[in-house]
């Protein structure tokens, strides 16, 4: 299988690293021009638009909004409906993600000083979540799952959810997810039109706070232009992954965890990072071999092609601290003792330990959200989580005693950037009057 060999000892290897994990993040003008203008209409014509651009971009028929609406009803249909071992996998996989989810909620905190000051931390849920989802015939119940649960653990008042319907279709798995997540309320919009619903509202579509979750360039532009009017999760990129191994691991898993990303599209990125030249080999020939078996070959051979790596390094050591220069998306360690050389990992969307970890495992049940920075972001970025939908407040509360004392600090900071109100206004909790008439005096004189 065409793919680009590297070899860290070389002198050139650190350029050529960098022109191979580089992503583009130049904006297609024309698709952000067409996105402003999606964006616009919907803010000005609301139901009207979403029906038109439905109707043109899902080939659909529909002469209003109710015919766009998913209700509680038709949710529970499809739950029903899904063969049972899928209900029971969704089932397992949202409660799996929703223990995970459990450990990462906040709450408020608060201590009082000696004088009586009263300081801390108000944490409270979003009111109103939005969540975007592929739709059509492609089937995503894992990212309703991943995008919902976050929330509703959050406290989350309403999650909102939008999905287009090409031609009307739309997987009855998706709708059995949404079901069990917990949405709220479901449209069957999609594209920039759905990203200016959730953001602007309509009179049927209410406005959120956030809008999360994947889409394509249209999605993630229409995602960018709104973002201060809304929250968004992140704009990601192509799907990554890292696979650093001893060469002590089945060459087909390794090929085949390889693959689990290279499928996704053409722009995803896939590497494999080892000491041992042969067994790079090794892995190669594997490849070659199980990419017959699957449906998407192409994808993966083109994805591969323009992408992908295998990457001989001295040692372990090496690997690892390569591992930090790259900062993938998803990380996994087939490696002896991978628990303590995670610690040494600074930068990962997420870390798979072991052999028997593969990152598909996180895509869909192991409980970590599958919704991560990509794009070398995760030098300063975390995955998807509760913290997300939930806000923090300070608090600060001053006794007669506390006011006084701090007055006595922020006076002089105020009056040294010229703002003289600030300084007034602390000066007048001072206990001391005389310290407040002199102040006012020297007022006077300025």
């Amino acid at each position: 299988m065409e793919t680009t060999w590297l070899n860290a000892q070389d002198a050139d290897f650190d350029a050529k690293l960098t022109a191979l994990t580089a992503w583009s993040e130049e904006r297609d003008e024309e698709v952000a021009d067409r996105v402003r203008g999606i964006l616009r209409d919907v803010a000005k014509r609301g139901d009207a638009a979403l029906v038109e651009y439905t109707n043109r971009f899902d080939r659909r028929d529909v002469a209003g909004m109710d015919e766009l609406v998913v209700g509680h009803e038709q949710l529970q249909a499809a739950l029903d409906r899904i063969p049972a071992e899928q209900r029971q996998a969704l089932e397992a996989a949202a409660e799996r993600v929703r223990r995970y989810h459990e450990k990462q909620k906040q709450d408020s905190w608060q201590y009082r000083e000696a004088d009586g000051t009263l300081l801390g931390q108000q944490v409270t849920p979003l009111d109103r979540a939005g969540i975007y989802v592929p739709g059509g015939k492609a089937a995503y119940p894992s990212s309703v799952l991943m995008n919902a649960l976050p929330a509703k653990v959050a406290g989350v008042g309403e999650i909102i959810m939008v999905s287009p319907a090409p031609d009307g279709e739309i997987n009855d798995m998706v709708l059995a997810a949404a079901a069990i997540a917990g949405v709220d309320k479901l449209f069957t919009l999609g594209g920039a039109q759905a990203v200016a619903a959730l953001a602007y509202g309509t009179d049927t579509v209410p406005a959120v706070d956030k809008i999360v979750g994947p889409g394509n360039i249209y999605v993630a532009e229409a995602k960018r232009q709104v973002f201060g009017k809304v929250g968004i999760d992140m704009i990601a990129g192509p799907s990554e992954i890292l696979v650093v191994c001893d060469g002590k691991t089945d060459p087909d898993w390794i090929a085949m965890d390889l693959f689990s990303q290279a499928e996704h599209d053409e722009e995803a990125q896939a590497i494999l990072v080892s000491p041992d030249g042969d067994f790079l080999q090794q892995v190669a020939e594997s490849m070659e071999k199980l990419a017959v078996t699957l449906e998407r070959e192409t994808i993966i051979r083109t994805s591969m092609k323009n992408r992908g790596a295998m990457i001989q390094v001295q040692d372990l050591q090496q690997a690892i601290d390569l591992a930090n220069t790259i900062a993938s998306e998803h990380l996994e360690l087939s490696i002896d003792d991978a628990e303590q050389w995670a610690k040494q990992i600074r930068h990962a969307g997420a870390i798979f330990l072991g052999r028997h970890t593969p990152e598909a495992l996180g895509d869909y049940c192991a409980g970590p959200n599958h919704v991560l920075p990509t794009s070398a972001t995760a030098r300063f970025s975390s995955p998807l989580g509760v913290y997300d939908f939930q806000k923090r407040s300070s608090l600060i509360g001053c006794s007669p005693e506390g006011a006084s004392e701090l007055a006595k600090i922020a006076s002089p900071l105020a009056r040294g950037e010229s703002l003289t109100a600030h300084a007034r206004s602390a000066e007048y909790r001072i206990n001391t009057a005389s310290d407040v008439r002199r102040r006012a005096s020297d007022d006077k004189d300025l």
